[in-house]
């Protein structure tokens, strides 16, 4: 990448933010104005290895050739037709996306808080019509610790008050039970109950990897109940934990699966929901909609997704290089680590909190040329594209140990 001269130093464009955009997300003071791969560059030329690759929406790394490709070929064609016209990308999309998920539709949306919502009223309405729930009586079991987005609908049923606190009255509904415990989700499950959502690994809780036969559990309980099984694969699917979705750890088949983020490949908001026949089945004409899901430049950049994770290549990456990113991350326990969790190329690190907090290290580690983001107290979440190669990732490492050896 060749260095651009800013017309504004990273400070000075920092500070041009603060009175006219809202202050709903509080970033690192970094600029990046330029990337490729697993690199990105500030306004004033200095490179960082991204390890946090946009929360996953940057699964095959910054402007890879293929999408870009793919994206160009699709601006110079039809962007938009909303869905009151067909359009010759969609049925392409949704056909190779069902195929690689295993299951038979596909709802297109855009953000991944909208695959979610959309999840919910799928679910409710498939209680209605196909269970026979009473009327306004359907039920959805979550996870604590959940993260699904922040839409109110979603927050209503989050336990993290930074979300949620101030955004009332919330959405009944849902019943909130302890992750990666089966016997009080078997005693939240009744008559009512609609669907059990969950996340096949909880992300923004700090990457938690469920105990070995959880979502099997799950879909057992679920099968065995009469309702439905939703996975959350918006960050732990598509290639991240070694597989193409997550829940593929426990060969376990969910009815809907909710996707997005790296499903746009990092160039524009593409999500879905994909499930079983019968499921999707219940929406009619005018019952849910989006003007631009399923639009031909998301379902161009889609499809040219789904045909990088039908070589099995990501997959295989995350995998062998997650062997590596938890030796490296087992050989700091004890040198400023005190506890991680990995799946494929994901990780939450637990630091010594009297070495600073999350944030405090993603600022050091920032400082040295290393971007990852923290989420609760002293954790930082370590994500980055399934294009890294194996000495960048060892050199992130190298570098997060001496940010903890205070040697930087």
């Amino acid at each position: 990448m060749t260095a651009v001269v800013p017309a504004r130093t990273s400070a000075e464009l920092i500070g041009a933010e603060e009175p006219v955009l809202a202050h709903n997300y509080h970033p690192l003071p970094v600029v990046v104005a330029r990337a490729e791969g697993a690199w990105v560059e500030d306004v004033e030329g200095r490179r960082y290895l991204d390890m946090l690759a946009g929360y996953s929406a940057l699964n095959f790394g910054h402007r890879h050739p293929a999408l870009v490709e793919a994206a160009h070929r699709q601006l110079d064609r039809l962007t938009l037709t909303s869905r009151a016209f067909h359009n010759d990308r969609l049925a392409e999309f949704a056909e190779r996306l069902a195929a690689l998920t295993g299951l038979d539709m596909v709802l297109p949306m855009n953000t991944g808080a909208e695959a979610v919502e959309s999840g919910i009223k799928v679910a409710r309405k498939w209680a209605y019509d196909v269970k026979g729930v009473p009327a306004d009586r359907a039920t959805i079991v979550v996870a604590a610790d959940n993260f699904h987005g922040r839409t109110t609908t979603i927050v209503s049923f989050s336990t993290d008050e930074v979300a949620r606190a101030g955004f009332g009255p919330f959405t009944p509904g849902f019943r909130v039970v302890p992750y990666n415990d089966l016997a009080a989700l078997e005693a939240a499950v009744d008559e009512t109950t609609a669907a059990v959502l969950i996340e096949p690994v909880q992300g923004e809780a700090g990457v938690i990897v469920p105990d070995d036969g959880y979502l099997t559990g799950v879909r057992e309980l679920t099968r065995r109940a009469g309702c439905l099984f939703v996975a959350d694969e918006i960050q732990s699917g598509l290639g991240r934990t070694g597989r193409t979705l997550a829940v593929e750890h426990e060969s376990v088949v969910p009815d809907v699966v909710l996707l997005g983020k790296a499903l746009g490949g990092g160039i524009v908001p593409v999500s879905a929901v994909v499930a079983r026949r019968e499921v999707l089945e219940v929406l009619h004409p005018g019952e849910h909609g989006s003007t631009f899901g399923g639009n031909p430049l998301a379902a161009a950049v889609g499809t040219a997704v789904v045909e990088l994770l039908e070589t099995g290549e990501f997959q295989r990456r995350a995998a062998e290089l997650g062997v590596l990113l938890r030796e490296g991350l087992e050989a700091l326990v004890g040198k400023g680590v005190v506890g991680f969790r990995s799946r494929g190329l994901w990780a939450g690190v637990d630091v010594d909190p009297a070495l600073g907090t999350g944030r405090e290290i993603s600022e050091r580690l920032m400082r040295e040329g290393v971007l990852v983001k923290d989420t609760h107290g002293s954790t930082v979440r370590l994500a980055p594209p399934l294009t890294v190669t194996a000495e960048e990732l060892q050199g992130a490492l190298r570098t997060l140990e001496k940010v903890l050896a205070r040697q930087v």
